[in-house]
């Protein structure tokens, strides 16, 4: 059989494009995988082999976006823009950086010029944008809702689409819209495991744990190779480790054992090992963390991100003089985006190295020193300060009463804050006894003493049933040599506790209290009112006839 050239031309070239085709489907599989270093591979032999090819220079320039290497992804993003094959992409890949940067109007333009080439069915365009406001840094879901419903009316069947619909509407608090969407692409296309695996993510989602699991169960029964739905199942048992404290450590150690096996399933690359390393933070095994943080380093010396982990994991196990010099390294690279929670440990380890081996003492310029990074966490993130109130409940057992309420502070003015009650009742007890037990010669500390009694305020207004309240006021007020506010506070406390009944008032440590109210109302009545003094030691008598202090005081009284 004769072949002509022109026929045979025409084969080897439909041949070529089918490969081209392939390759890149083939890297998208393996980006869906999450084995993110072969798609990098691949995608850069199909640009080497086909430079005009837009596509693969933008879905490169994607999972450089997903490994948080920025200046990679702006590379290949924008040597695709000019290249002849779909390089308009590549302005979808500008625009979410754009997103990231908070440049709203510029994502914008640039996703229009990709719409406005766009033919009447081309609908592809309209996903990859809504992933980009999906992916985005903080994400605009209902953005790519309204996106994704252009394409939509399109094609509305197709599995990517109906997939990044589910994504959407999941981040946009729609569970129910979410479920259909999964599920339909799920049945477009069974081979696209990430739909069935995000039903998983869903009762996730809802706390429905068990239920969870069996999804993921199924996802492992059509593929056991499936990467990463061992991720999903590490993370599940961390939110089941959360819900049940008592079970944490073996439910971390399941954890942990699925993340490994996700691993093993992706690659073990640097940019792998640090979300491994996220995980270890989050299941709180630092011991490991340090270790692998060091085997970074080897890997990769240069990249900051590692001392980061680094840093975390010597604070968390005692090594403060490295904690410190990692810290301060991942801060001070250029080009890091520093968070709360690094500015948090670097200042906590700077009260740590000045703190006394029997915790007994803070020197003071370390403490002040960590009192700087500290504030500048709390400016950045508010709702850090209920990482504080452990380290202060420490302090103050080590009877660092001042120490202690300089941490307490930064709680006890964010009501947002789920330690707010109890960072309220700690830092009015600081102060308190920091004056209690000052140095003999040394001066009440006025504004530290006001500062106690707003706190305790608070914390009558947040929860009016603490009576203890009641008695700390009277007895700071006592320290102020404030009798009348004295006086009502302790009449406060008495009213309050009468009214929990009898069973209450016999306790013996409520009977003490009450016994004080009425033996310091009793003495405050001394020099002005002596009927009235006497009537309130009268009041202590009928609960312990035998009180030294009444019965001295009704005899010089009378």
């Amino acid at each position: 059989m004769n072949i002509s050239k022109f026929t045979l031309g025409v084969a080897l070239f439909a041949s070529a494009i089918s490969v081209q085709a392939q390759d890149i489907n083939q890297a998208k599989r393996a980006i869906d995988a999450e084995q993110y270093e072969s798609a990098k591979s691949l995608l850069k032999s199909i640009i080497k082999e086909k430079p005009s090819n837009g596509e693969a220079f933008f879905t490169l320039g994607n999972v450089y976006l997903t490994q948080k290497v920025q200046d990679s992804a702006k590379l290949y993003f924008q040597n695709g823009l000019s290249v002849s094959d779909k390089g308009l992409l590549n302005n979808i890949g500008l625009g979410q950086m754009d997103l990231d940067a908070n440049n709203s109007a510029a994502a914008q333009a640039k996703f229009a010029l990709v719409t406005k080439e766009m033919r009447k069915k081309d609908f592809q365009e309209y996903i990859y944008i809504g992933r980009a406001y999906i992916n985005a840094e903080k994400p605009d879901y209902k953005s790519a809702i309204d996106i994704l419903n252009k394409a939509v009316a399109i094609n509305s069947s197709d599995a990517q689409l109906q997939l990044t619909l589910g994504d959407a509407y999941y981040g946009n608090g729609k569970q129910n819209e979410a479920y259909v969407a999964y599920r339909n692409a799920f049945q477009a296309d069974n081979t696209l495991l990430r739909a069935k695996m995000q039903l998983g993510v869903l009762l996730k989602g809802a706390k429905s744990y068990d239920e969870a699991l069996k999804a993921y169960n199924e996802v492992i029964a059509i593929n056991p190779n499936y990467g990463p739905v061992y991720r999903e199942l590490a993370e599940t048992y961390y939110k089941i480790a959360r819900n049940k404290p008592s079970q944490a450590a073996a439910n971390y150690k399941t954890a942990m054992g699925y993340y490994d096996k996700y691993m093993s399933l992706t690659d073990y690359s640097i940019h792998s090992r640090m979300r491994r390393a996220d995980f270890m933070i989050l299941v709180e095994d630092y011991v490991a963390l340090e270790v692998e943080a060091n085997k970074m380093i080897e890997l990769d010396k240069v990249n900051p991100r590692i001392y980061r982990y680094l840093g975390y994991a010597a604070y968390k196990n005692g090594n403060v003089d490295l904690a410190i010099k990692s810290l301060e390294n991942f801060i001070n690279s250029p080009g890091n985006k520093a968070i709360a929670l690094d500015y948090l440990y670097l200042g906590l380890t700077k009260i740590k190295k000045g703190t006394s081996a029997d915790g007994s003492s803070i020197e003071a310029a370390a403490l002040q020193a960590g009192l700087v990074d500290i504030k500048k966490a709390i400016e950045m993130e508010p709702l850090a300060v209920q990482d504080l109130s452990e380290v202060g409940k420490n302090m103050f057992s080590k009877k660092l009463y001042s120490e202690a309420a300089a941490l307490f502070e930064f709680g006890a003015n964010t009501k947002e804050s789920t330690t707010f009650l109890d960072d309220n009742i700690y830092y009015g007890l600081a102060y308190y006894y920091a004056n209690v037990y000052k140095a003999k010669d040394a001066k009440v500390d006025t504004v530290a003493l006001e500062k106690s009694i707003v706190a305790f305020n608070k914390v009558l207004e947040a929860s009016p049933s603490y009576l203890e309240a009641y008695l700390y006021l009277a007895r700071t007020n006592r320290l102020l040599d404030k009798d009348d506010a004295m006086v009502k506070n302790y009449e406060d406390y008495v009213a309050k506790t009468m009214e929990a009944g009898a069973e209450e008032v016999a306790k013996d440590a409520v009977k003490a209290k009450i016994i004080e109210s009425y033996n310091n109302i009793a003495a405050s009545y001394a020099n002005t009112d002596k009927a009235k003094a006497i009537e309130y030691f009268n009041k202590t008598l009928a609960l312990d006839a035998a009180n030294t202090y009444a019965n001295e005081s009704i005899k010089i009284l009378k």
